[in-house]
């Protein structure tokens, strides 16, 4: 397989970058996605200024790491989340990145309904556009009542009709909020993936449990199968979200990062 591992740097939430960082150097992984999701995961900031940009590309230089995408997740739906995108793609031109990954509501425990989707997809054309402009693409991942699965996704990339503008696959989410395996929705939407979020799923479809790769449910050998047949060479970025109580420290966190990286290597039979 070609693509690249990566990891999410949302998997050290309630963490510091510098653990991310070194918790990905441990794990031999040489590609990070940065989280700069306002109020939940903010290991990145549109406030920062060029100094603390320099630093933190140093940072990764130093260990050997590359920035290929970012979590800039906002309510598109209003007028101030919409402010706070645009903000959040002027920061990732700033820190290189390729792809910016956002939902259509909010970040966490999205339910609301999107009967009429004509407004957000103007919004998405607009924000598409500004994107453009940083040699951006924006992502929208599967998440929330509206927009669960790859398949619905797939639909208002079509609507939108921009070529920087797609799909963010996350393999747990489909679970959690659309109730469906990722396996044949996969199949359907791999064609406009961007970045995969590559996360395991345990217990119950609606209980917060996403385990170390390999430690939950999910048959990634079958995930991988899929990818391949489709020539989807989109990033993996692995995101572990462990359970609703979170980790007991970053050593927790930093051992599920490395049992993941391993787990995904031995799958892809390197």
């Amino acid at each position: 397989m070609e693509n690249k591992i990566c990891l999410n740097s949302n998997t050290y939430h309630g963490f510091e970058f510098a653990d991310a960082v070194s918790g990905a150097r441990a794990a031999g992984i040489h590609f990070i996605e940065i989280a700069a999701v306002r109020g939940y995961t903010e290991h990145a900031r549109w406030e920062m200024t060029d100094d603390e940009v320099e630093s933190m590309l140093a940072t990764l230089r130093d260990n050997d790491i590359a920035i290929l995408g970012m979590c800039g997740h906002t309510n598109l739906m209003t007028e101030d989340g919409r402010e706070n995108f645009r903000k959040n793609l002027g920061l990732a031109a700033r820190l290189g990145a390729s792809y910016v990954v956002t939902g259509t509501g909010e970040t966490h425990g999205d339910e609301h309904v999107i009967e009429d989707d004509s407004e957000l997809v103007e919004i998405l054309r607009e924000l598409s556009a500004v994107a453009a402009g940083y040699g951006i693409t924006v992502a929208v991942e599967t998440h929330g009542a509206s927009y669960g699965t790859g398949a619905q996704i797939k639909e208002l990339v079509g609507k939108v009709g921009a070529s920087n503008f797609g799909l963010a696959y996350d393999t747990a989410n489909v679970i959690l909020y659309a109730d469906t395996l990722p396996y044949d929705d996969l199949k359907q939407s791999a064609d406009v993936i961007v970045d995969i979020h590559l996360k395991d799923k345990a217990g119950e479809s609606t209980e917060w449990n996403f385990p170390a790769i390999g430690d939950g449910d999910t048959d990634f050998r079958r995930v991988f199968s899929i990818l391949e047949e489709a020539r989807c060479i989109a990033p993996l970025s692995i995101e572990i979200e462990f359970t609703a109580a979170g980790p007991s420290s970053v050593d927790e966190v930093h051992d599920a990062l490395l049992r993941s990286a391993h787990a995904v290597r031995e799958l892809r039979g390197e």
